[in-house]
């Protein structure tokens, strides 16, 4: 899906505020550490045909010490539109340590897209 975007607007009272556009079906979803976040809202803009605004909350079971960090995906094709990250308990010195965390969760999610398609197609 070409032209498909989610552009951060803001985070506000423990709230991930964005615009999606570019697509006349919103369906996401939002992982944290292979676990879908509920209560992620996806509403048309009114009087903005194909942008959406998105409201994700961010768990407080989720404000632990260290890098947290939130994929916001399509649920059909299972790309990843964007992320966020939450940095807890330590300062932060780099960006590196969110861009790791980054790594290790779409690395996991392309270990399980993998197994999945050789389950498909072995059988």
């Amino acid at each position: 899906m070409d032209g498909v975007k989610l552009t951060k607007t803001r985070i506000r009272a423990g709230v991930w505020e964005g615009v999606l556009s570019g697509t006349e079906r919103a369906a996401l979803e939002v992982r944290h550490l292979e676990a879908e976040v509920t209560g992620v809202t996806v509403a048309q803009i009114p009087d903005r045909p194909g942008e959406w605004a998105v409201r994700v909350p961010i768990p407080v079971a989720a404000l632990s010490e260290g890098v947290q960090t939130f994929l916001i995906r399509q649920r059909d094709t299972g790309e990843t539109l964007a992320h966020f990250t939450v940095i807890t308990g330590v300062p932060m010195e780099d960006d590196l340590r969110a861009e790791v965390d980054l790594l290790r969760a779409e690395l996991d999610m392309l270990k399980r897209a993998f197994r999945r398609h050789c389950v498909e197609t072995l059988g």
